[in-house]
């Protein structure tokens, strides 16, 4: 009989950081584990270091391969996994020593949830990486599966190195898949349409370090326009079901940015109607030939559907405020989308 959890645990050229992250989980009061330490061709040290680890302690199991990239990996992992859940583990992370015992109790206390995150800690210096440090604050804001289902298309709703999910899942859904896009992110969209359950433990479990080498930062599938790209037919699907003025919607958003971002959607049959901003110099324009409103212009709930597409600092909430102040509800009459 194999064992209740399979980590997975991919890593390339990770030798500085990869001690604490194996550790960690080597250190989990939850005992029934197996580590799977996946060796993308690395060079620098970080294999040996593994096979001494392996040695010593039989929960783990070393694999190396030629480098071929996260995705590779990480789908190579699930076929190797034994355990009924699986969890995620990166190798610059660190998880506290109650991470997988309190996921494991969530998920057989929630036979309706698919997979179970948790709070992360920003590992980085929240001064110099504002960005980051504002990104975990409002992934840490969302816990329960209908916050989390109802933003997910404005950013990836869990951290990946933070989740445990239950093993069927990648088997009936699918794994991860190569492509110019963030994997992690594209599997959450696919998973949830597929109606996979999310939650949140409130318990910060995972430092989640943001190192300037991490892919997130150097390549090009993690860029915002990959993120935009990647969620736009998710999107484009959702609205057809769920927006009951399809193919028509308010664009929130009627900046060049925007509008680039948005522009696939015509492609996946939504029609933009207007766009709605609150800057007086838009206002009267027709840009593709689609009118800028002002948010005055907006029709009583019940009679319009509004995506918000601006992500600066500080207006995703103010959009919020102003749609919920006008009566509209949170995905019935609009959405949240950067």
């Amino acid at each position: 009989m194999g064992p209740s959890v399979s980590v997975l645990l991919p890593f390339h050229q990770a030798a500085a950081t990869l001690a604490a992250a194996v550790d960690s989980i080597l250190a989990q009061t939850w005992t029934d584990l197996e580590l799977l330490l996946l060796d993308d061709g690395s060079s620098d040290g970080g294999a040996n270091l593994t096979a001494d680890v392996a040695r010593a302690d039989p929960r783990v199991r070393l694999h190396r391969w030629p480098h071929r990239g996260l995705v590779a990996t990480l789908n190579e992992g699930l076929t190797l996994a034994r355990g009924s859940l699986i969890a995620r583990m990166d190798a610059d992370d660190v998880s506290h020593p109650e991470r997988l015992a309190r996921q494991v109790a969530a998920l057989e206390a929630g036979p309706d949830l698919g997979l179970v995150a948790c709070r992360v800690r920003h590992g980085g210096d929240a001064t110099t990486s504002r960005g980051f440090q504002s990104f975990v604050d409002w992934q840490n804001g969302l816990t329960d599966p209908e916050a989390i289902l109802l933003h997910r298309f404005v950013e990836a709703p869990v951290a990946h190195p933070s989740v445990m999910f239950r093993r069927e899942l990648p088997e009936r859904v699918g794994g991860y898949r190569d492509g110019p896009f963030p994997e992690d992110y594209e599997l959450w969209l696919r998973w949830l349409e597929a109606g996979v359950r999310m939650a949140k433990l409130p318990e910060v479990l995972l430092t989640w370090n943001d190192r300037p080498g991490r892919l997130t930062r150097t390549d090009a599938r993690y860029a915002p326009e990959a993120f935009y790209a990647c969620k736009c037919g998710y999107l484009a699907r959702w609205l057809a079901r769920h927006n009951p003025h399809h193919p028509d919607i308010l664009l929130w958003g009627a900046g060049r940015t925007t509008r680039r971002r948005f522009a696939s959607l015509a492609g996946e049959g939504v029609r933009i109607r207007a766009y709605l901003d609150i800057d007086p110099r838009k206002m009267g324009g027709t840009p593709g030939g689609i009118p800028v409103w002002p948010p005055d212009r907006l029709p009583p709930p019940g009679q319009a559907f509004v995506v918000s597409g601006v992500g600066s600092r500080g207006a995703r909430e103010l959009i919020a405020a102003d749609l919920e102040g006008r009566g509209y509800h949170l995905g019935r009459d609009w959405i949240p989308a950067a």
